[in-house]
């Protein structure tokens, strides 16, 4: 899978590398790039050589940027066994390419047009639902507030009047409102903008996919900070979308999961290893083994049916 080097936050590339604005799909449309959600995925990368994967780059543990300016994370591991099931199907010419975007919101309108044919750890909802197709969940996740240790508690009530940091078009934004009618919503074009402005005690909490949260303050080795309440106040599944009635490209990214889920708990040590950096026991969520397998499991038998163990043999006449 291939990545652009030292793409600003909010931009993509062209395949020429000329930073393209992202910030919102008028300034796509401004820039002439034709909408693609008529013509199959699949097709057009047949004529381009390329699948285009957006995402939010500093989102651990899904994606974050390495030292080298390359994309590294989950989604990024999961994004490169979708890349070798692509080439099976379409040729070895077939890549996919990685160009950041500011925030979750981005990515599913970018997805949405078509101007990008594929994310990985989108939190679903069926308001997205409605716009992108969602491949199966590759993890859970919720909404939780981080603040300062000693402070908000998480209750509704402890924020009633707090100034609080939501991401422009996430779930957090639409949620607050309802949540406390009178927390003073504060706007971020991205979480770890959000997050650096509770850093530097300008909002009182932040509130947002518990996940990256969570990843974000192990990343910058935040103290004092603690993530409230103990249950998320809403919990979703995290997959992949691709633009709506794009059902082979949908099929090769089910496939990718699937076979990640079951490398893994067969041991299989390629599988582990797109795991365990990022949600192992000492990795930068700290989860247990045990639900891993425990998750990875029932998406398989329920959505899959896949069989886990092998069948008794028939009985001998």
């Amino acid at each position: 899978m291939d990545s652009p080097a030292a793409v600003a936050p909010g931009s993509l590339r062209s395949r020429r590398g000329r930073a393209l604005a992202l910030g919102s799909l008028a300034c796509l449309c401004s820039l002439g790039l034709p909408a693609r959600a008529a013509e199959a995925v699949l097709e057009q990368a047949a004529k381009t050589g390329e699948v285009l994967m957006v995402g939010p780059a500093d989102s651990p543990p899904l994606i974050r940027m390495g030292p080298k300016g390359e994309p590294e994370g989950y989604a990024i591991d999961l994004a490169r066994r979708i890349d070798r099931q692509l080439k099976a199907e379409l040729g070895e010419s077939v890549r996919i390419r990685f160009a950041p975007v500011d925030n979750t919101g981005v990515t599913v309108e970018a997805v949405a047009s078509g101007r990008a044919g594929l994310a990985c750890g989108v939190p679903f909802s069926w308001e997205r639902e409605k716009l992108v197709d969602f491949s199966l969940p590759i993890g859970l996740s919720g909404l939780r507030l981080l603040t300062r240790s000693g402070g908000l508690d998480g209750s509704p009530a402890s924020l009633a009047g707090q100034p609080i940091a939501v991401v422009e078009g996430s779930l957090g934004a639409g949620f607050l409102g309802s949540l406390q009618p009178s927390a003073k919503a504060v706007s971020f074009p991205t979480l770890p903008q959000a997050v650096t402005a509770l850093e530097q005690k300008k909002v009182a909490g932040v509130l947002g996919d518990a996940n990256v949260l969570a990843g974000l303050r192990h990343e910058r080795r935040l103290s004092g900070v603690a993530l409230v309440p103990e249950q998320p106040y809403v919990s979703y599944g995290v997959g992949c979308i691709v633009p709506e009635n794009n059902s082979r490209l949908l099929n090769v990214v089910n496939l990718a999961i699937a076979s990640l889920f079951q490398g893994y708990l067969e041991g299989r040590p390629d599988a582990v290893a797109s795991v365990a950096p990022w949600f192992g026991p000492t990795g930068v969520l700290a989860v247990p083994s045990e639900r891993m397998r425990a998750f990875f499991e029932s998406v398989l038998i329920s959505r899959e049916g896949l069989q886990l163990v092998a069948p008794a043999p028939a009985p001998r006449p």
